[in-house]
């Protein structure tokens, strides 16, 4: 019987392992939208102790096309202490035929960072397949051990669009005797639904038949679409170093005496600094003194060592050799404050585009970033360490609008970070133009940047003046220029905002018409296509709200007079207004124009709304002025 049974399991095994997936088994429905389907995302979790994990992963992957190569790539990223074994990557072509397979030994093995120059524990396996047609299907699996139990990965889907799955199974198996919380997000708009199966010490959860995600106009990020599943253990380790993770003010209490404490050491020489700055003042005046000597002497490079790459550099390593990551440039500016006798909070927050806060019911470990907060009288300073040129107590549109994990001696505090309104995103223009008779215009304007458009100017900072004029004509292509020039470029970090004036010269401006020249209410525009969809199946999301004033002064050629201008509009809608008014001013024209978008996440059946809202705004900033010569 015995005999029969081993022989039962391996032709189960064999039967698995021959499965190659030809390409014509994928469901039409899996192929709309999709650069690459998932066939089988089976991930087996095996947690033995508080600090034995071992997970078994097997993912098979096809790529209909070049632009799914980079999310079949197969790797595993790991850490020093980790055991992987078992390394396995097939190829099969369209019909499921097996082209070649390969082993670990067919890695590349890096450093597993994005920024470049840095040093870590953290460590990436990597390998990279050259395709010679499309599709063909990646069949990878591989085991690992890990001792650190405080980060189990969420369960979703996928994480990307235009991925779509057939098939995803996480069994999760808890052998240590330690409770495992899981908690459960529904997709907020039905888009798939998660099946859960199992007992408490082995329960499986499984996704099936979920269509790709389309990259379309305005999408919400596959995060705040897709449901997902969280896990974390009640007692875990990280590093050799022992937790409990049942609320967050135990939680907190154990990251403030492992990961803040024992970092928070000032020295002779971060004392003798501080009292050379003479600090004087306001709070905050001393605050953003220490902040912007902090943001001269320091520069950021990724360190991931120490507690599993959590535990931030010591602020003697970071005042000695001139950089460090956001934990070690958090962890500095911190103590440089404690110096000056002024308190501040290391926060943990989820950096990104899409704004993901913290489950205040759910504690676990999470987060990719730190940053600093120091409470006053008038509210909350918020610092962002890792950035020479940002403005003192400004947020990034990467970190603002969500919670972020405050800690302190007594426990984790969720805290929201600002949301800048429509008048704090503000782009401010004032531009004087002559208009020639040979169609040209020459001018100089004015521009003032607030909030996330700050954010997005930020990048002249690092550019010479050529490499400054050279993306200022690019992104003014519109005006076909003969010449343009920046000049007075201001980044105020003491008050975030940008400031810069630029000289010009635009050919074929106008167009000539018997006597008349006529021409385009606002040289500077938005010239998007935008397409109504009826068949739109799901919401859009506009990130940011904003708000653009513009005031253009026209001089016209001598022995021209306005003809003829548009009438003042005033639109109105939920999503935000649109003002084009037209003030004759002696021999020439002012136009002046306002446009407010307001952000939010608006139904499917409004998209189209939306879309003839901005496409009447653009309409009007196309609007033409009719000049004639007397």
């Amino acid at each position: 019987m015995m005999k029969i049974l081993v022989l039962g399991a391996l032709s189960a095994a064999s039967f698995y392992f021959a499965q190659s997936y030809p390409a014509s088994a994928i469901p039409e429905n899996l192929k709309k939208n999709a650069n690459l389907v998932v066939r089988k995302d089976l991930t087996t979790v095996n947690i033995h102790k508080i600090d034995d994990i071992k997970y078994q992963v097997n993912t098979v992957k096809t790529v209909l096309n070049k632009d799914g190569d980079d999310k079949a790539v197969a790797y595993i990223s790991y850490d020093k202490g980790n055991s992987i074994s078992d390394v396995k990557v097939t190829i099969y072509n369209e019909a499921g035929k097996k082209i070649k397979s390969f082993s670990k030994s067919d890695f590349g093995d890096f450093a597993n960072n994005r920024h470049g120059i840095f040093y870590s524990d953290s460590r990436i396996l990597v390998f990279n397949y050259t395709p010679t047609e499309y599709p063909y299907t990646v069949d990878f699996s591989y085991q690992i051990s890990d001792k650190n139990t405080v980060f189990i990965p969420d369960f979703v889907p996928f994480f990307s669009t235009n991925t779509s799955l057939e098939e995803a199974e996480f069994k999760i198996i808890n052998t240590s005797g330690i409770e495992l919380r899981t908690k459960t997000y529904p997709s907020k708009f039905n888009y798939a639904s998660v099946a859960e199966s199992g007992s408490a010490n082995e329960k499986v959860f499984t996704y099936k038949n979920v269509p790709a995600i389309d990259d379309i106009s305005l999408i919400p990020q596959p995060a705040k679409i897709l449901p997902k599943v969280s896990f974390s253990l009640a007692k875990f380790n990280l590093a050799g170093k022992q937790g409990t993770l049942t609320n967050w003010t135990d939680f907190g209490t154990w990251y403030y005496n492992n990961l803040v404490e024992p970092v928070a050491v000032s020295t002779p020489a971060i004392k003798s600094e501080i009292a050379s700055l003479n600090l004087q003042g306001s709070v905050e005046d001393k605050v953003k003194t220490i902040y912007q000597y902090m943001q001269n002497k320091t520069r950021y490079i990724y360190v991931g060592l120490g507690i599993g790459g959590w535990l931030p550099m010591l602020p003697d390593e970071v005042d000695k050799k001139g950089y460090g990551d956001c934990k070690g440039l958090t962890n500095y500016m911190k103590t440089l404050l404690d110096e000056a006798g002024v308190p501040s909070y290391y926060c943990v927050i989820n950096s990104g585009a899409s704004q993901i806060s913290f489950d205040p019911d759910f504690p676990r470990m999470g987060g990719n970033h730190a940053i600093l907060m120091v409470p006053t009288e008038k509210g909350n300073i918020w610092l962002e360490n890792t950035s020479q040129q940002i403005a003192f107590n400004h947020l990034g549109y990467s970190t603002t609008d969500r919670n972020v994990l405050s800690v302190k001696k007594t426990g984790i505090e969720l805290i929201n970070t600002p949301v800048y309104s429509a008048e704090q995103n503000k782009e401010k223009q004032v531009m004087k133009i002559k208009v020639g008779e040979d169609n040209s215009i020459q001018g100089e304007g004015s521009f003032h940047y607030t909030g996330y458009q700050y954010d997005y100017n930020l990048a002249f900072t690092a550019l010479s003046p050529k490499e400054r004029n050279d993306a200022l004509k690019r992104s003014l292509d519109i005006l076909n220029f003969e010449k343009v020039e920046m000049k007075n470029f201001v980044n105020n970090r003491d008050n975030a905002f940008i400031t810069y004036d630029i000289d010009f010269k635009a050919s074929h401006y106008a167009k000539k018409v018997g006597n008349s020249l006529i021409f385009r209410a606002v040289p500077i525009y938005n010239d998007a296509i935008h397409k109504t969809d009826e068949s739109r199946e799901l919401p859009f999301e506009i990130g940011q709200s904003y708000e653009d004033e513009y005031e253009i002064s026209f001089s016209l050629p001598n022995g021209y007079k306005v003809e003829e201008t548009p009438e003042n509009i005033n639109l109105k809608s939920e999503y935000g207004f649109y003002t084009l008014n037209f003030v004759k001013n002696g021999e020439g024209l002012i136009v002046k124009r306002k446009i407010q978008i307001n952000k939010g996440a608006y139904p499917k059946e409004k998209y189209n709304e939306y879309v003839n809202f901005i496409k009447k705004t653009i309409n009007m900033d196309n609007s033409k002025i009719l000049i004639t010569k007397a």
